[in-house]
């Protein structure tokens, strides 16, 4: 079966993500496309950066930017593996993105219409046309698998410090 132009690139967020994940970050990766191609590219860096911008949206627009030459993304798409934050939803309509594709929601922060829906808010001036759950699953599964792994990783050291072993 054929994979479509949305999973491909979606496919690509998700290679975004695993980066993140190498270098022990939330796995949440986004690549924004212009006429058929990638021109931006982010992954979470919050911790390795020190740097509460330094979402996966915020980079990938940045470098956008800088590829189109203007500060108006009107004719590109966001694929991102997880529901945008405030921060980076208030900054996808800033950008006037048109549209943005979304892999899972996030109920305890999401601001396409998990908490708010700052997206497709009518008082903006501008709205992005939001679509759901593509490649949810494995969106799903990857952070779900980060997580999980991250909570083993605590219970040892922590198992290992009550055994009397040293950091």
């Amino acid at each position: 079966m054929k994979m479509t132009a949305d999973e491909k690139y979606m496919k690509a967020a998700i290679r975004e993500a695993k980066k993140a994940w190498a270098i022990g970050e939330v796995p949440i990766g986004c690549v924004i496309v212009h006429e058929g191609r990638i021109i931006g590219r982010g992954y979470n860096r919050r911790m390795v950066d020190r740097n509460v911008l330094a979402h996966a949206e915020i980079t990938a627009i940045r470098k956008a930017c800088r590829k189109i030459g203007d500060w108006r993304l009107e004719n590109c798409e966001m694929y991102v593996t997880l529901e945008p934050c405030p921060m980076c939803a208030g900054a996808i309509v800033q950008a006037r993105i048109p549209r943005v594709c979304i892999g899972s929601m996030n109920p305890k922060a999401g601001c396409a219409g998990s908490v708010l829906n700052i997206l497709e808010e009518k008082g903006f001036n501008h709205q992005v046309k939001v679509e759901t759950g593509l490649l949810g699953e494995e969106c799903s599964r990857m952070l779900k698998d980060f997580f999980k792994a991250l909570r083993r990783q605590k219970k040892e050291r922590s198992s290992g410090e009550a055994d009397g072993e040293e950091k």
